[in-house]
């Protein structure tokens, strides 16, 4: 009871100074609270506050960050001009040959060709866009030799046969026999010549074809006669141990890595070229593509790390156009 009456009394006290004093007085005794922080105080956010309200500063960082994603594009441009297709790599002379290995005969439009045949007496053939004479491969696995051989073979066992007793001979049925083996000789010499042309081919037969031309010029039965084998390394140098003598080869080569690399750039050329234009929907051969470009960038990542600067790796870089985006990276389809 002593303790609530002590209470009372100091809360009385209190209460009647306070009405006594001035506020003036009251609130100058009062301690003071600073309510400015300094620039320690403040978020990082808050600090660059002024700095961003300054119009001028403003328009400055635009034009850096601008510059800057300009740079960074033109990099980017740079860096994919440097790797090159992917897909198609650099178009070479050997890539053209097999794409068309015409000459300018045979790449005639069809317009054209239609008017020089419409054009052109009834009694001669009309002509062909693709001739096999004007062409550097024939179709069936032929060459040219071979076929002037059987051509001239094909005229010599057809000729009419000469009577023996010239006396009883007719000179103008003779002459006239001769002039229609020569008109049939011309007739059976461009059918000949347009059956075995590879422009009159199916896309089958120039595969094939192809494939064949890349067997012989990249398959080491045939490469090992005039390009350097890579140079051996140091812990072979230094081995003890007696090197086995390689196997002799039982046909041509066509399972080496080159090989099978330039096969399957044949065959993604004929796929890219199926899938531009109005085929972008084709989700079949988009996959097949894309299977056939990761087959051949891991190829190319096994062959680069055991045979890189080595002749054939030259050779074969050379003349198929490939590029450092073919086995670098990620390859898509797009």
């Amino acid at each position: 009871m002593i303790g609530m009456a002590n209470r009372a009394a100091s809360q009385c006290l209190i209460q009647s100074l306070c009405e006594n004093v001035k506020p003036s007085l009251f609130q100058w005794h009062l301690p003071r609270r600073a309510f400015s922080r300094s620039l320690g105080g403040l978020k990082a956010s808050e600090r660059k506050r002024g700095h961003y309200e300054d119009s001028y500063a403003q328009q400055h960082s635009r034009q850096r960050r601008a510059a800057n994603v300009a740079r960074q594009a033109e990099l980017k441009e740079q860096r994919a001009a440097a790797l090159g297709d992917p897909i198609r790599g650099v178009t070479t002379p050997f890539i053209r040959s097999l794409d068309s290995d015409l000459s300018a005969q045979a790449t005639a439009s069809v317009e054209e060709v239609s008017h020089t045949a419409t054009s052109s007496s009834p009694s001669e053939p009309p002509p062909s866009p693709a001739h096999a004479t004007d062409e550097a491969h024939l179709n069936y696995y032929l060459t040219k030799p071979e076929l002037a051989n059987s051509l001239e073979y094909s005229r010599s066992f057809s000729e009419p046969i000469v009577a023996v007793n010239r006396e009883r001979a007719d000179p103008t049925k003779d002459a006239e026999e001769a002039k229609a083996h020569d008109a049939g000789y011309k007739t059976a010499a461009e059918a000949i010549s347009r059956i075995v042309s590879l422009a009159n081919a199916s896309s089958k037969e120039r595969t094939r074809a192809n494939v064949q031309r890349i067997i012989d010029t990249f398959g080491r039965h045939s490469t090992d006669s005039h390009l350097r084998p890579k140079a051996p390394s140091l812990q072979s140098s230094y081995s003890t141990v007696a090197e086995e003598m390689p196997t002799p080869r039982a046909g041509p080569d066509t399972g080496s890595s080159e090989v099978q690399i330039g096969i399957l750039t044949a065959k993604i050329r004929i796929l890219a070229d199926r899938y531009e234009g109005a085929n972008r929907n084709d989700k079949v051969n988009k996959r097949n593509l894309r299977l056939l470009l990761h087959r051949r960038q891991k190829l190319l990542k096994y062959m680069h790390k055991k045979e890189r600067g080595s002749d054939r790796w030259t050779n074969m870089i050379e003349k198929l156009g490939l590029t450092e985006a073919t086995w670098k990276g990620q390859i898509a389809v797009e």
